[in-house]
């Protein structure tokens, strides 16, 4: 059986894909923080700004490998295509009170 975290986790990439601002904003903590290899703890306001306008960079919405939750982090290993080129991350994302607290990105190599 799934978590609820798992399930807000998913609700997010789908929101995220589909440019859901108010789906996303729903879903993510007031004192959000976001990292990854390119950019370093940004708060929900920078995030926004940032990334969340980046939908278009992928050809289609990724495709989760596999995901669970443990020690109250849900790992996201997921794939996706940019310019027919197939990647992979790994996200650990903690979830508190049914919203995105803070996403850790680690990017993958081209497959």
């Amino acid at each position: 059986m799934r978590s609820s975290a798992i399930d807000t986790v998913l609700a997010l990439m789908r929101a995220f894909h589909e440019q859901d601002r108010a789906a996303a904003e729903a879903l993510i903590h007031e004192d959000f923080v976001f990292t990854s290899p390119q950019d370093d703890h940004l708060d929900r306001a920078a995030w926004f700004e940032r990334c969340y306008p980046s939908a278009d960079h992928f050809d289609a919405p990724s495709d989760t490998l596999q995901i669970i939750e443990t020690d109250g982090i849900v790992l996201h290993r997921y794939e996706y295509l940019v310019d027919g080129t197939t990647f992979r991350n790994v996200e650990a994302t903690r979830v508190v009170d049914g919203a995105v607290r803070e996403v850790e990105v680690y990017f993958g190599g081209a497959v």
